[in-house]
């Protein structure tokens, strides 16, 4: 081979070299940016490529999955409050020494003069509170007045809606309500045993709160019917999960609270535990949370069934069972349930905001 052609071929071969050594560099170079590239959220094309349909759609299915587990979301974020004039809170001269005014877990217990009700009403101006109420068999001739007080007392200047749970339609009073309130009679059975009547509710609200509550409130107040109140009931009572202290234990120690002792009931609470003892009668919270709640207790009561038991007293028992391992986050002093016929009021009781309305327990019960 003449010097010629070899020099040739080998100025060919260096360049056929050369260019495939770029080549393979574009290749790496390639395949690496188009896998940064492809961690780059491609928000702009897809919504070049989307329509306007795709997004009704995609909004649609992000809203029920944030509403579905929090419920209204604007309950859950912090209110701007408006210009307002109100005494300075001052620090080295606490409102109420009389009394426990903030459980071990930072819980608030509500007494009268540790809140102020203009500055809560206002931080509460845009909130719907629901309130359930069951009146099966006799006990609907409490209605009337049970209505007729909360429209005087209870959340006044917020919108209410009050649920009423009664297998007898036809006698729910018709009352005058204030604006923005309503009443919604929910038609449900009856059973024969009250015992039935009262572990059922945790049922019933349960159910109701899956399938319209969670659409409807905000929050839920879930009150006992063979009451009245007396004076002023807000919404300084609200918070995620709410419990109130009942009267005939708000003083005692652990070992008195009339807790579920067997160890065979789902409702069971050693004589070593235990917070207060809270009543039957008033607890709620937000609508997601008492859905938790009262779910969580008819589980229980259908396991306990399945083993023979009836916890002691009945769903008040699971409440308090439920109240130990999930602490609520607010507690209502006895002035929110108390019994004038059976309890004396103590001096630390300066209002008296929902009691006991005399009765035969007996007849009605029986009826």
């Amino acid at each position: 081979m003449c010097p010629l052609h070899r020099a040739q071929l080998n100025f060919w071969g260096n360049r056929t070299k050369s260019c495939l050594c770029l080549i393979l560099l574009f290749a790496v170079l390639l395949g690496f940016y188009s896998n940064v590239f492809s961690l780059i959220p491609r928000r702009q094309t897809e919504k070049s490529q989307s329509s306007p349909e795709a997004h009704h759609v995609q909004g649609r299915r992000e809203s029920l999955t944030l509403s579905e587990g929090d419920g209204h979301l604007d309950s859950c974020r912090i209110p701007e409050v408006p210009r307002l004039l109100y005494p300075k809170a001052q620090l080295l001269k606490p409102l109420r020494v009389d009394v426990l005014v903030m459980t071990p877990w930072f819980a608030p217990v509500v007494w009268d003069g540790t809140f102020d009700s203009a500055l809560l009403d206002v931080q509460f101006r845009n909130t719907t509170i629901g309130l359930t109420v069951f009146a099966i068999k006799k006990y609907v001739v409490f209605l009337r007045l049970f209505l007729e007080t909360a429209e005087k007392y209870f959340m006044v200047g917020h919108k209410v809606i009050y649920y009423v749970f009664t297998d007898r339609p036809a006698d729910v009073p018709q009352i005058a309500l204030q604006d923005g309130r309503q009443v919604v009679v929910l038609h449900v059975g009856n059973y024969r045993r009250w015992q039935d009547i009262s572990m059922h509710r945790m049922e019933m609200i349960s159910n109701f709160s899956r399938r319209r509550f969670l659409r409807e409130v905000d929050y839920l107040v879930c009150l006992y019917v063979d009451m009245k109140f007396s004076d002023h009931v807000g919404v300084e009572i609200l918070a995620p999960l709410f419990g109130t202290l009942h009267p005939g234990f708000y003083a005692a120690d652990r070992q008195s609270f009339t807790y579920e002792r067997r160890p065979l009931s789902r409702a069971y609470i050693p004589r070593d535990e235990g917070d207060f003892y809270y009543a039957g009668g008033f607890f709620g919270g937000s609508v997601p949370e008492v859905y938790r709640l009262t779910t969580a207790c008819h589980q229980a009561m259908t396991a306990d069934q399945a083993q023979g038991i009836e916890a002691v007293w009945h769903d008040e028992s699971h409440l308090n069972r439920y109240l130990l391992s999930h602490k609520p986050s607010k507690v209502l002093s006895p002035e929110y349930l108390w019994d004038e016929q059976m309890l004396q009021r103590p001096p630390l009781l300066r209002k008296l905001r929902y009691v006991a309305v005399p009765m035969n327990h007996t007849e009605i019960r029986s009826r």
